[in-house]
């Protein structure tokens, strides 16, 4: 039936703005009156905003798989040459499509939380809700109004003019976004739980012990995002790098600092009732800061190859952004007191100390990134003038930074609660500091000179020297029975320090890729070669090859070593059609000991320029980075005993009172 597709979209929006504001409205109320409200009532509202989500993707992707022009989303990102997979992609490709998986994946995550309600009793769960509710209410409100993708065109087009070049052309547009998406939707559960603490005045761990595993999922997934957002702009845009500190990269950076600080203190007060304040504090802020992020990304105000186009939808979560803000912070400050510590004081020479650096350190870390994003917004919103902040801004701060954090990362895990004294700190650190220090003496023996890649090498080395030793130490036996009992008994630490040695891995990869990289730009005649990385390098031919969807030309040049072919290079520059931008696809050939990387700068009948790179350990980046999601993940899997929420709300509310 005509319309069919566009009608069915808008009424799971209109649906699961319904049931987000009936679920918002039944938990406040179960939060003041319990008995005047049933379990079975929150959860039902769940299921229809989880329903009326599912129905409004559904759609959208029907409607790009049958070509159904009919919807103006459709005929804006979509072309009958279009591949399958960047059929289905597309549905989260542009800007009105992105904010239906938005909202898609928070229904998720609140069905998720709705499950572990059992009983209306449990007035921190029943507050919690009703927060999320509203913040679902804002996202499904913005797809019926401002971000709406199944409106009907009177007069549609009979074909589109298919996703941006760039989001077509790899697999990682499938993954990447859903990612990201899954890591910053993930913390509204933190920030309910939160909220909803302060409005009743508890105090205590509860919110933070029932939030620990939305916490992780959520800081697991944006670190896999952030990981594969990087490798893919390696892999694609054919610049020769991975992180240019772009506004948008930075946008997903920077709560991912902050959730970082964040997982960190609520450790420290589940083991000793300590930062409490912090902890309330980081909470708002993380899911601030993924607002924050979504506007950089979803408005015109930054320039950015991520950036979406100018919409209705920039306004309107700027003023969420700042509702969050104002509204967040102020019920701290009026609540602040009541729930702040009291009777424990912090030694500076202890685990919970180190660990207050660490949040002072990124929490400064992300400020920093922000101020530089954000400062020449300002500029140009009062004074009209343009300005940029740059890279070696970023790199002149983000170093010092790194380094701090890397010597509170090593020492921190191994530091005693309440009291370390330097006899300790010695037992438990002199093998490491051996091994490091080893390390160190390796690098600059081996000709590196860069004072950043050996003290990279040193800390490296420490932290996961220690790691290692404390695993050997505090294993039942040294076999592999005995290792394995202890690391999937304790999976919240050693989750933890797997994710520690995966940012280890991942500094080393950056200092010595980006202190000891290769490069060259030369022009070649077919035929022609030239010397690079201990290769011959040479270009053999050039091809031009029609799709349906573009025309890709590509070069081919060999690499020969000691007279023997080792690799064929086919960097490609790609036009697609009805898309006046060429996209360049560089190709890359990696090695756990290096990278070649070659990209095609320009291409005509006679000659080729190609960008010629040699990164050594670049391998070793995308490595870390997964390690460290895995140690999240790990983590996240240590079984806890449930708690029955509903029987000890009361309870816990007199504890907290008294």
């Amino acid at each position: 039936m005509k319309y069919a597709l566009p009608a069915a979209g808008w009424a799971g929006a209109l649906l699961g703005l319904a049931a987000s504001l009936v679920l918002a409205l039944y938990g406040f109320r179960a939060q003041r009156r319990p008995q005047a409200v049933r379990v079975s009532q929150l959860r039902a509202a769940t299921v229809l905003m989880a329903v009326g989500a599912a129905l409004s993707m559904i759609a959208l992707e029907a409607a790009l798989l049958t070509d159904d022009f009919t919807m103006s989303y459709v005929a804006e990102t979509h072309s009958r040459a279009t591949p399958l997979l960047y059929t289905i992609t597309s549905a989260w490709s542009a800007l009105d499509g992105s904010i239906v998986l938005w909202a898609l994946i928070l229904a998720g995550y609140i069905l998720f939380a709705a499950r572990r309600i059992t009983a209306t009793t449990d007035r921190l769960g029943t507050g919690a809700l009703a927060f999320m509710g509203l913040v679902a209410a804002f996202f499904f409100g913005l797809i019926t109004t401002v971000a709406n993708p199944f409106e009907i065109l009177p007069d549609p087009p009979a074909d589109g003019p298919g996703p941006n070049p760039l989001l077509r052309n790899d697999i990682m547009v499938a993954i990447h976004p859903p990612l990201l998406y899954l890591g910053f939707v993930g913390f509204t559960v933190s920030f309910a739980y939160a909220m909803s603490a302060l409005v009743i005045r508890r105090a205590g761990v509860d919110w933070l012990v029932r939030t620990r595993r939305a916490n992780l999922v959520a800081w697991s997934f944006l670190t896999a995002g952030l990981v594969v957002g990087a490798w893919w702009s390696y892999e694609v845009l054919g610049w020769g790098g991975y992180w240019a500190w772009d506004p948008v990269e930075n946008a997903a950076f920077i709560p991912w600092l902050v959730a970082t600080a964040f997982i960190h203190s609520a450790v420290v007060q589940v083991k000793r009732g300590m930062l409490q304040a912090w902890n309330f504090v980081l909470a708002l802020a993380t899911f601030g800061l993924t607002i924050l992020g979504t506007f950089l990304t979803r408005s015109s105000v930054v320039a950015s190859v991520h950036s979406f186009t100018q919409s209705g939808v920039g306004p309107a979560l700027l003023g969420f952004f700042i509702v969050v803000l104002v509204g967040g912070f102020t019920l701290f400050a009026v609540r602040g007191e009541a729930v702040a510590n009291r009777t424990r004081s912090l030694r500076l020479a202890s685990r919970e100390g180190v660990f207050l650096l660490n949040n002072l350190l990124l929490c400064l870390f992300a400020f920093v990134v922000l101020l530089g994003t954000v400062y020449p917004i300002f500029v140009e919103a009062f004074t009209g003038g343009q300005v940029s902040v740059g890279r070696p801004f970023f790199d002149r701060m983000a170093v010092p930074l790194s380094f701090a954090l890397l010597l509170a990362m090593g020492a921190g895990p191994f530091t005693p609660y309440r009291w370390a004294t330097p006899a300790l700190l010695w037992v438990r650190l002199r093998f490491p500091l051996l091994f490091g220090s080893a390390a160190a003496a390796t690098v600059t023996l081996a000709g590196i000179r860069s004072v950043g890649v050996i003290a990279v090498a040193f800390l490296a080395t420490t932290i996961t020297a220690a790691s290692v030793r404390h695993l050997l130490v505090t294993a039942p036996n040294r076999r592999p029975s005995g290792l394995w009992r202890l690391v999937s008994g304790q999976r919240a630490y050693w989750g933890g320090q797997l994710a520690h040695i995966g940012v280890a891995v991942v500094a080393v990869a950056i200092a010595v890729a980006g202190a000891t990289a290769t490069r060259a730009t030369v022009t070649l005649e077919p035929g022609g070669s030239t010397e690079f990385g201990g290769y011959t390098v040479t270009f053999d031919r050039a091809e031009q090859h029609t799709e349906p969807d573009r025309v890709q030309r590509d070069a081919h040049l060999s690499f020969h070593a000691d007279g023997e072919l080792d690799w064929t290079a086919t960097p490609k520059l790609e036009s697609f059609t009805n898309q006046p931008q060429a996209v360049g696809i560089p190709s890359v050939w990696s090695t756990p000991g290096r990278d070649i990387y070659v990209a095609l700068a320009q291409l005509t009948p006679d000659t080729i320029t190609v960008n010629l790179y040699r990164y050594p350990l670049m391998s070793w980046l995308w490595a870390g980075g997964f390690l460290m999601a895995a140690g999240g993940l790990w983590a996240l899997s240590e079984r806890r005993r449930r708690q029955d929420t509903g029987d000890r709300s009361q309870a816990e509310e007199a504890s907290a009172r008294a």
